[in-house]
């Protein structure tokens, strides 16, 4: 009896570990203020998110703080960050 909870148990664990390794590997742009260019951070959202209408990326930017894009590469997460950044947005990378 012993011996087949052990297994149990040693199954687990790098499930676990894989879990955990997923949690790193994904990331959330979340918009935290537009800034003073409302309009050029719309049009950004609009890239960003595809199949956004331009009422939908107005509303996302005027409810700031609001996640723009989830569970998505570092590098990806860090792009869309960048494109915020230059339209003057201030984003976070959770």
């Amino acid at each position: 009896g012993v011996t087949g909870a052990i297994a149990v148990a040693g199954g687990a664990a790098p499930a676990a570990a894989a879990a955990a390794e997923e949690e790193k590997t994904e990331f959330d742009v979340v918009l935290k203020d537009a800034g003073s260019e409302k309009i050029k951070v719309i049009k950004v959202v609009r890239e960003v998110v595809s199949g956004l209408g331009l009422k939908e990326a107005k509303e996302i930017v005027e409810s700031a703080p609001k996640t723009i894009k989830e569970a998505v590469s570092k590098e990806e997460a860090e792009k869309i960050a960048e494109q915020f950044k230059a339209v003057g947005a201030t984003v976070e990378i959770k």
